[in-house]
């Protein structure tokens, strides 16, 4: 049983693999076939799974992916969504199902998973340095030649090590390289577009590569003067579009388009219309966006940013949270206070702690979960212990052991890899499949 769309991606696999108990989240006594999930009745609020569980509600995911698919073509720009926040191949499907140009990643082995599950394209936003590393994407390359894969440098001894390994290997066509132009003490890229002109100066010239376009990351650009966030942002994607025309002008662009590409999760609207019309260049330019947490938003800083972004898109409701976790009451040791089934090792805390959203108690004659009232709020997590403060009110008396507590969480990306397997739900919390993660 499947409701998110699929786009030709080998998921067979997933459906036909057994499921063995101690599987997280999953009430197992005996081997499950995956592609029968569905068909087990099983509902969250009624208690029938493991807890913790994490689950993302299937409404909130096609609307997220139907909003990206409509913004993308309001403003003529291409989705290569980031694969690293969920690393679900079932995900990528939906994603490339509802127009994404291919699936961006982080690393040689996201790339290699990304393969295994038929994904064509793939735009590896990270420098490829190590050797055994290079060596496994040459490998793809070279043994399907119409698997797409485009990579970063940053400095010209990165140019170097890339151009080696692609000699050595002998592909049937070049590598397309882009140059990352970086921010001054933040990650990876080149600090200067002076420099990143070098390096693609070097690209241009080095065996094996081709200079295929410009790439740059803007979400680091995030403090509490948002005023001044906007300003550094347009700032760097002008000199992003800036370095475009410089390298365009030395003819050092060799692929059929030129690739510019930035936008994460906060600010792709302003990548957006900051790379818009672009025109009159040596050959097209393809505007590549990589959100990769717009597809389950969050209840935490993301839905911060993005109430932002409604506001400066004003086309009415915006981006829903998705992903949530289940958790049960096992101890009121105190009068406000609650420990839940729930820790580090099953939600984000690198961003901020879980965000108590709903209570319910399995065997109600309730329909749905009820929201908790304003106070309630985890204030500490061990490994597998959330401290729920109550506020004074009717909740410190009627939160008993056994009822469960559904939590949104803040940054989507670190909830993700604690988890190999996700349940996907209806607004009943029915569980309709499972969806597997490969960190």
């Amino acid at each position: 049983m499947h409701t998110l769309p699929r786009d030709g991606l080998a998921l067979s696999s997933l459906d036909e693999q057994l499921l063995l108990p101690g599987t997280k989240g999953l009430p197992l006594t005996e081997a499950l076939r995956q592609g029968a999930i569905g068909l087990q009745g099983w509902n969250v609020l009624r208690g029938d799974t493991s807890f913790p569980v994490a689950v993302l509600k299937e409404s909130a995911l096609l609307h997220n992916l139907a909003w990206m698919r409509d913004f993308c073509a309001r403003h003529g720009a291409t989705l290569a969504p980031h694969g690293k926040t969920t690393m679900s191949p079932q995900l990528f499907a939906a994603q490339l199902a509802n127009g994404a140009w291919g699936i961006t990643l982080a690393s040689a082995t996201q790339v290699q998973v990304a393969h295994r599950f038929n994904v064509r394209r793939v735009l590896l936003a990270n420098q490829l340095v190590a050797r055994a590393d290079i060596e496994a994407v040459l490998a793809l390359l070279h043994d399907d030649p119409d698997f797409e894969c485009f990579v970063l440098a940053d400095s010209p001894e990165g140019v170097a090590r890339l151009s080696q390994a692609v000699m050595g290997r002998r592909l049937l066509r070049p590598l397309p390289v882009l140059v990352e132009l970086g921010i001054e003490g933040k990650r990876a890229g080149c600090r200067t577009p002076e420099e990143a002109l070098q390096v693609a100066r070097e690209i241009a010239r080095a065996d094996g590569l081709v200079l295929a376009g410009i790439e740059g990351y803007e979400g680091l650009l995030v403090t509490q003067d948002r005023e001044a966030d906007i300003r550094a942002v347009n700032a760097f994607l002008s000199r992003l579009v800036e370095l475009v025309k410089a390298a365009d002008a030395e003819g050092l662009f060799d692929h059929q388009e030129i690739l510019l590409s930035a936008g994460g999760s906060s600010y792709f609207d302003l990548v957006a219309r900051g790379f818009g019309g672009l025109h009159g260049l040596s050959r097209p330019v393809r505007a590549v966006l990589r959100s990769g947490c717009y597809l389950t938003s969050d209840h935490g800083s993301y839905k911060r940013l993005l109430a932002q972004l409604d506001a400066r898109e004003a086309v009415g409701e915006g981006l829903r949270p998705a992903l949530e976790v289940w958790s049960m009451v096992q101890s009121r040791p105190e009068p406000g206070l609650a420990i839940l089934t729930m820790g580090k090792r099953d939600a984000s805390y690198d961003e901020a702690l879980p965000i108590p959203v709903y209570t319910h108690r399995p065997g109600s004659d309730a329909r749905g979960p009820a929201e908790l009232p304003p106070g309630c709020e985890i204030v500490k997590m061990n490994d597998q212990h959330a401290y729920l403060r109550l506020p004074e009110g009717p909740v410190r008396d009627e939160l008993t052991v056994g009822d469960l507590v559904g939590c949104g969480i803040s940054h989507p990306c670190t909830t993700f890899d604690k988890w190999q397997v996700l349940l996907a739900v209806d607004d009943d919390y029915t569980v309709k499949e499972a969806l597997n993660t490969f960190f």
